[in-house]
């Protein structure tokens, strides 16, 4: 792997920090606070190219790869993960299924409007009952003609109210068949199809998550992604890209934990010095600082697999295990540093801290990478 920061990357690093100066930093803390949803700040990123990072330039995305991906993700982490959060899976879940496995007159007809912040994505694979073991899915189709008539929820879906799209995998066929769920595109007021609760949450407040719900809603078979019956196969290999994302999520997090301890640490004084003097203090930044590094590479060894097109269910699953359980140690880290100021709102790495531990749970908690690890290397 080549380790210097390419052009592109380089860029990508100066414009998202310019556009978090003048358009995020001014008011994340308010947006977190009364857990608003701030949907005109996804039409600017889209002018800059950030919700279309992945998708083509023949279909209005910018054409970058996995490794500015990363670098996007993790400069917006590091001012705002709720931010950063809903841009990955816009990105990530929603339009990324499109792009893998939409036709072209799908793709066509979605992506343009997706990749300039038009269009909002959502994506539903998550029930009440069916986390991990999503095979056990009660949301339904059944066969009605040319059309399939959707009933159920879907829970913890990011976008859940506002997402003009939805990219939503529902059971077409037996309880347990994985070739029995199927993926079907629904635009927001289609009968039947409506917003339920959102979610009252520890971190993240300002990335919307909501229910979904289906009441005999009716969706066109043209509107399904790929075969009837791929929905889970393609959900699973959506979630191979997915959790490079949020491995970025959590770079971004443990990178703005890290840069406010550092800032902090040379400007508090205890004892007539800098509390960065204290070796129990510079320790645990050297530790810190470790951890971040080792995260980032493991997650950029898979966005460059993913970019050359190979197969990264294990590395994806590795750099999400490892990055996500750093930004959550980190951040712990930070808020200790910190003293009683880091336990107020005055300081940051209270919100490091609470967004962090979305990571160790969103696109498969810590414990289902580990499963799909163990598997990979046994097999």
């Amino acid at each position: 792997m080549n380790f210097e920061l390419s052009e592109n990357q380089r860029m990508i690093t100066e414009m998202v920090r310019d556009f978090a100066d003048m358009h995020i930093k001014p008011f994340f803390m308010d947006w977190d606070e009364q857990q608003h949803f701030p949907r005109a700040l996804f039409h600017k990123l889209g002018e800059i190219g950030l919700m279309g990072v992945l998708v083509p330039e023949q279909y209005g995305g910018s054409g970058f790869g996995y490794t500015e991906y990363v670098t996007a993700l993790t400069q917006l982490g590091k001012v705002c993960g709720s931010i950063c959060l809903s841009t990955a899976a816009h990105n990530s879940l929603c339009t990324g299924h499109i792009l893998q496995f939409g036709n072209e007159e799908q793709k066509r007809k979605y992506l343009p409007k997706l990749a300039s912040g038009e269009f909002l994505g959502a994506w539903g694979l998550t029930e009440a009952n069916t986390g991990s073991d999503a095979m056990r899915m009660k949301c339904v189709a059944e066969k009605d003609g040319d059309y399939f008539v959707i009933n159920g929820t879907k829970n913890w879906i990011t976008h859940g109210i506002s997402g003009d799209v939805a990219v939503v995998i529902v059971r077409t066929g037996e309880l347990l068949d994985s070739h029995g769920m199927t993926a079907f595109i629904i635009e927001r007021g289609t009968p039947g199809f409506k917003a339920g609760k959102k979610e009252n949450k520890l971190g993240m407040r300002a990335s919307e998550t909501a229910e979904l719900i289906f009441d005999n809603c009716r969706v066109h078979k043209d509107q399904i992604l790929g075969k009837e019956g791929d929905g889970f196969i393609q959900a699973m290999k959506v979630l191979d890209g997915g959790r490079i994302s949020i491995a970025a999520l959590s770079l971004g997090i443990g990178l703005g934990a890290i840069e406010a301890s550092i800032k902090y640490a040379k400007e508090r004084e205890q004892f007539g010095q800098a509390i960065a003097n204290f070796q129990g203090i510079s320790f645990k930044l050297a530790d810190m600082k470790t951890r971040f590094d080792a995260a980032e590479l493991l997650t950029m060894r898979a966005a460059d697999l993913k970019n050359r097109g190979e197969r990264v269910t294990r590395e994806s699953a590795i750099a999400k295990l490892y990055a996500s359980e750093m930004c959550v140690a980190v951040s712990n880290e930070a808020v200790q540093i910190h003293g009683g100021y880091g336990y107020t709102k005055d300081f940051p790495v209270e919100k490091f801290y609470r967004d962090s531990k979305l990571c160790t749970i969103g696109e498969g908690t810590s414990e289902i990478q580990k499963i799909v690890i163990a598997k990979q290397i046994l097999s």
